[in-house]
């Protein structure tokens, strides 16, 4: 790269220069068109985020949902609610295709959320991501890091799928969905099928991670020092990472939720992803954050001993051993993030229903 290149934004310059790539932390039209334009590489997808599409981007959809409606008398709510977000991922994913296609699938994919729902349900996990794998080429699927949502994930990479873990906060988390994926991955080899077109990724929600902390915090009424909680994300990250160099998994970590430049600007250089939401992107382009790695910079030892001593669930995010498969469903950040996705997924049900009663905007 020639050091006279001059670069759209930081994150544009970051994109071009580091190993480190981001998406757009959302499939809206105008959101991922910005983001591209800047070095995006991805983008992803949940059922707050459709609800937030659709809010946003209303005209584009009224007439194609009004048209679903009156074309399928009997389905219900939910099949349709499911169409169309099955729909406003794939229009999103085809922004990414020309993308896609030039890498060979190493970029320029778009995650799509299976029913939040059933995060307990392994067989209705794998049925839908099977069923979101033939919608495009360039779809990846996300399944919850709770403890039915491992075992899906192992099933689906046999079955040849990339997957995106969500629903997702500690170190023991990712590390039982890269080895879920290992196990995956190498059964497969086992019975002489390439896995030259998997990527798959496991995100850890390292804003939510803050969120709890804080939470805990105030429920527990604890003292601790003011700085320490807003590197708990970071530091849950970083020890991931470096776990994960250290045992060669072929998972790739991605960091999401946006709460503060760190969640940016600490995991610059570092061979992962960053979904970023649209307002961040354009905060990060006009700041003055510079653009250097600081993957490998770790998080300040005092931060550390602060954290542990404090809160127990920060023990229980970091360190390797902190949770088993079972404890997973049940950590507060998991159930905080399941009943925001689950809430949405029903207002989205409720916009549906509304739609149903009212007439269709091409009859007059």
């Amino acid at each position: 790269m020639s050091e006279s290149m001059t670069f759209k934004s930081p994150l544009h310059q970051m994109a071009m220069t580091t190993a480190t790539d981001f998406w757009n932390d959302s499939c809206s039209v105008a959101e991922l068109t910005y983001a591209i334009e800047h070095g995006a590489v991805g983008a992803t997808s949940n059922p707050t985020i459709v609800l937030a599409v659709l809010k946003q981007e209303m005209p584009l959809w009224s007439a194609r949902i009004h048209q679903i409606i009156a074309e399928n008398p009997t389905w219900s709510e939910d099949t349709i609610a499911w169409q169309v977000i099955e729909e406003v991922a794939v229009h999103g994913s085809r922004l990414l295709l020309p993308l896609y296609e030039s890498t060979d699938g190493e970029k320029g994919l778009l995650s799509i959320q299976t029913n939040p729902v059933n995060y307990r349900n392994v067989e209705a996990l794998i049925a839908q991501a099977l069923h979101f794998s033939t919608l495009a080429p360039n779809l990846q699927i996300k399944i919850p890091a709770t403890a039915a949502g491992v075992q899906a994930i192992e099933e689906v990479t046999y079955h040849g799928v990339n997957i995106n873990a969500t629903v997702s906060f500690t170190v023991p988390q990712a590390l039982a969905v890269a080895e879920a994926v290992e196990r995956g991955l190498n059964r497969r080899s086992a019975e002489g099928k390439s896995n030259d077109h998997m990527r798959p990724v496991c995100t850890i929600m390292v804003g939510r991670v803050d969120d709890w902390m804080n939470a805990v915090v105030t429920r527990d009424n604890i003292t601790t020092h003011p700085d320490s909680v807003n590197w708990a994300g970071v530091a849950v990250m970083k020890n991931a990472y470096r776990l994960y160099l250290e045992r060669g998994y072929r998972t790739r970590l991605l960091a999401g939720a946006y709460r503060n430049h760190l969640h940016w600007s600490e995991f610059i250089g570092g061979d992962l992803i960053l979904t970023i939401p649209s307002a961040w992107q354009k905060r990060f382009n006009a700041s003055d954050v510079r653009v250097e790695d600081r993957i490998n910079n770790p998080v300040r030892q005092d931060i550390i001993d602060d954290l542990h001593t404090h809160i127990p669930d920060f023990h229980k995010a970091y360190a390797p051993d902190g949770m088993t498969p079972p404890e997973f469903d049940s950590y507060g950040a998991t159930v905080r993030t399941l009943r925001v996705f689950i809430s949405s997924y029903h207002e989205l049900l409720g916009l549906i229903r509304e739609t149903f009663m009212l007439p269709n905007p091409d009859v007059r």
